[in-house]
């Protein structure tokens, strides 16, 4: 099905390697749309609770998009190539279930873009992170100038964005970018185990959450917080509440169904 990534199923997870070694695993247009597929097969599947995202090799997660492509852009291929990946990557980050990238090695630019659309990062000690477009006399187009700042705060994502500076896992843990730094050999077992720990809990409560946290960079405070009310009061009436509340009372661990 695929010629760009590798799509296994580990129920309850779903794992998309980027699966071009030869070039760092650049990002091109079939592989945009191979992203588009599978985002929605992982999305859609009922036997996949969660979705972790990671480059092969132990060189790169993404090492930006292909630069064969970038030379061939002019206006209007780079607005409609820049418009797609952000559609696409949008996928991630609206998708109801947790997306956990598995950042092993360079993610740089296209690369960046996509572990930011992630839920959640995880960062091998060897990995480095960066937005270097304009070094090409361009600047990012897949969402790094929206969705960095909102992560790390203004001043570092316009230094990271207008000096191209490359900064390593340590660093990245440090400000903000990525939720965890472990080895390299350790790395796919942690962003596992971690998933493991959100399926663990109720889906749809996991989904609200989500929803919420998301709406909270685009809703002023107080729009945000009748937000969270009403997805509170949604999962209020669900029978996974119920569960979680007479498990926490009977000392047994939940069974959620997801309804």
């Amino acid at each position: 099905m695929y010629e760009f990534i590798k799509y296994e199923k580990e129920p309850p997870l779903a794992i998309i390697t980027v699966n071009r070694p030869q070039v760092m695993n650049a990002m091109n247009n079939a592989l945009v749309e191979e992203f588009a597929r599978a985002f929605a097969e992982a999305e859609q599947d009922d036997e996949v609770r969660a979705l972790i995202i990671t480059g092969e090799g132990d060189k790169a997660f993404m090492a930006g998009a292909d630069i064969k492509e970038v030379q061939a852009r002019d206006f209007i291929l780079g607005r409609k190539q820049t418009r797609r990946r952000q559609e696409v990557l949008n996928m991630l980050q609206e998708m109801p279930k947790p997306v956990i990238a598995a950042i092993n090695g360079f993610a740089l630019g296209a690369g960046l873009e996509t572990a930011l659309a992630c839920t959640l990062r995880i960062a091998s000690s060897n990995a480095k992170l960066g937005s270097p477009e304009v070094n090409l006399g361009i600047i990012p187009g897949d969402g790094a100038t929206q969705r960095l700042p909102r992560m790390i705060g203004f001043g570092r994502a316009m230094e990271m964005v207008l000096t191209a500076r490359m900064v390593d896992a340590e660093e990245a843990y440090r400000i903000g970018l990525v939720n965890k730094v472990v080895a390299p050999e350790e790395l796919m077992e942690e962003a596992k185990k971690m998933a493991h720990t959100i399926i663990s809990k109720s889906p749809l409560a996991i989904q609200y959450a989500k929803e919420a946290v998301n709406r909270s960079l685009e809703m002023g405070l107080s729009e945000g917080m009748a937000h969270e009310s009403y997805l509170h009061a949604l999962a209020c009436a669900t029978e996974d509440k119920k569960e979680g509340v007479a498990a926490f009372l009977e000392k047994r661990k939940p069974e959620y169904k997801g309804r």
